[in-house]
This record gives C-alpha cells, sequence and structure tokens, in this order.
C-alpha cells in the first residue's frame, strides 16, 4: 500500500508540472522565440517550478554559505539524485540560467520547450556533441547567463546515491573564462523523489538546498582544472555527507 500511494503521489506530481506548463504555454512560447526574451522565460519556469512542487507538496529549504550576488555570471555546479533537482535549480539560483541537459529530453514535453530555447543539450557519448555544447555554454555565458550544470553527467543507479565522478568540461569553461564557480549541494531531495521516481515513488516532503560560497577562478589556468574539479568535489561530498 506505501508504494503504491507514493507512486500515485508521483503520478499527481507529473500532473500538476504538466497542468502548469499548459497554463502558461502561451508566455513559454512568445518568450522562447527570441533570445531576448529568456529572462522572461525564466521567471516563467521559475514561477512554474514553484507552483508545481508546492502543488504536490514539495517544499525547498534554501541555505547560503554567505549571500550571493546574483548580478555575477556563474557556472552552477550541483549534485544530481533526483529530477526535482532541475526544479530546485529553477527556484534557487536567481539569475538567467541556461542548463545544460542530456539530449534525450528533447522528446520530453515537460522541457522541449526550453531545450529548443534557452538550454543546451549535449549526447555526452558525443565528443562532437559535448564540444558544440560547451561552445554554446561559452557563448551564452560572454552574453551574462549563468550555466546550470550537472557534473556527474547523470543520476546514478545507485540506491541510497553517492557522489560519482565529475566531468571536466565546466571547470575548464569557469577558468578559461575566468568565471566563479558556484557549488550545490542537494542534501536530501532523493528522500522524497529519487531519480525520476518510476520505481520508488514520491512522497511530500522539505528539500535542503546548500549553496556553497563562490570559488573565484582569475588567475587560474587550465592546468589547475583537476584541482578546481576536486576542490568542488570534495565540498560537495562532504556536505552530501551530512544528510
Amino acid at each position: 500500500m506505501k508504494l503504491f500511494l507514493r507512486r500515485a503521489h508521483n503520478y499527481y506530481y507529473i500532473f500538476t508540472a504538466a497542468l502548469s506548463l499548459a497554463v502558461f504555454y502561451p508566455l513559454l512560447y512568445f518568450y522562447s522565440r527570441k533570445p531576448s526574451r529568456y529572462a522572461n522565460l525564466n521567471r516563467v519556469r521559475r514561477l512554474i517550478s514553484y507552483i508545481s512542487a508546492t502543488a504536490s507538496c514539495f517544499f525547498f529549504r534554501i541555505k547560503q554559505e554567505e549571500p550571493v550576488d546574483w548580478s555575477r555570471t556563474y557556472i552552477v555546479c550541483p549534485n544530481h539524485t533526483s529530477n526535482l533537482d532541475i526544479l530546485s535549480m529553477g527556484i534557487a539560483i536567481k539569475n538567467n540560467v541556461s542548463f545544460m541537459s542530456k539530449a534525450e529530453l528533447l522528446t520530453n514535453p515537460l522541457f522541449s520547450i526550453f531545450l529548443k530555447s534557452v538550454d543546451i543539450t549535449v549526447d555526452r557519448d558525443s565528443k562532437m556533441s559535448s564540444f558544440r555544447a560547451f561552445k554554446k555554454a561559452e557563448e551564452n555565458l560572454k552574453q551574462g547567463r549563468t550555466l546550470i550544470v550537472f557534473p556527474e553527467g547523470k543520476i546514478g543507479d545507485d540506491y541510497p546515491p553517492i557522489l560519482h565522478e565529475f566531468k571536466n568540461g565546466p571547470f575548464r569553461l569557469a577558468i578559461e573564462l575566468q568565471l566563479p564557480i558556484l557549488p550545490v549541494t542537494s542534501l536530501n531531495t532523493w528522500h522524497v523523489l529519487w531519480d525520476s521516481g518510476f520505481k520508488l515513488g514520491t512522497r511530500p516532503g522539505i528539500c535542503d538546498i546548500y549553496i556553497h560560497k563562490p570559488i573565484e577562478t582569475k588567475g587560474m589556468t587550465v592546468d589547475d582544472a583537476d584541482m578546481l574539479k576536486d576542490k568542488v568535489y570534495n565540498l560537495i561530498n562532504n556536505k552530501f555527507a551530512e544528510a
């Protein structure tokens, strides 16, 4: 019975997300037509994330190690254990953003309008696709649009989840552009929705999101990329272990 209720809640959450998208679709469509409107597209996405999460009784408790200057451009690197991580980043990160997402989500009606406009898709099995994705990310960052990229590249199969090895791309890019990395730890989102929620279902609850202080890259060279990657990994892993 418990698993049945959790699976029913997961379908309810999907319904609320789809309904919210449908209600706001005219605005999403209008704002997705031109890059100059993407800031407003992100504002509507943030509103949809908040509505669908709240309607499903998912609440995000967001803490900052120090106040974040949202006027700056960042490369945001969160850990990834749940589909709710996308909603939580949409709510927690306050500036104009692009997500880097796997290309398979292009067929997902909940994400496709964003992936075909403001966000960036990547086939991680293709070196050419990865190269093009990071070139696009570089263009966006130079225009002042913060990049949100999950450096693990996927949600792992382990349950309970562990932090998997990070990819190099976001750290090299941060150094090349001399932009700060903003590490984010999702401590317990997987408790209420692990992975997609289809295996174990979901339940209402509070998700704790911890935004670490930015790590500056000014003065670093590409030779420092591994050091930077390891520093961010250890910060997130140590915080994640506290949950």
